[in-house]
């Protein structure tokens, strides 16, 4: 029961969850801001057994690549370097890059 309840909480924030072939595997497909939702939502539950999750999920949204942070950050126009190095936890060369090519495309 405790695994409907953690697929009905990664559906109601957004994400998708599906099984690979007929494997074990299980693949989470959602956004950076349907991620956050997730992953605090976990945080906050009560269950000591989906803790892992959060955690790994947490530990895989610090990978993100160049194209990822560019989609971040056009989707809150206006970020400042500072806000997209807190949002994502990336780095200030990152996000400087990311905020020098969003300048540069208007």
């Amino acid at each position: 029961m405790k695994a409907y309840a953690l697929k009905t909480l990664i559906r109601t924030a957004g994400g998708e969850l599906y099984r690979i072939g007929r494997s074990r595997n299980w693949q989470l497909r959602a956004t950076f801001e349907q991620l956050e939702v997730i992953i605090s939502a976990i945080e906050n539950s009560d269950e000591p057994s989906w803790q892992w999750l959060a955690k790994h999920l947490n530990n895989r949204q610090k990978n993100l690549s160049h194209n990822d942070l560019l989609r971040i950050a056009k989707r809150n126009l206006g970020i400042s370097i500072n806000q997209l190095m807190a949002k994502t936890d990336c780095t200030i060369a990152q996000a400087r890059l990311v905020i020098d090519e969003l300048e540069d495309l208007d």
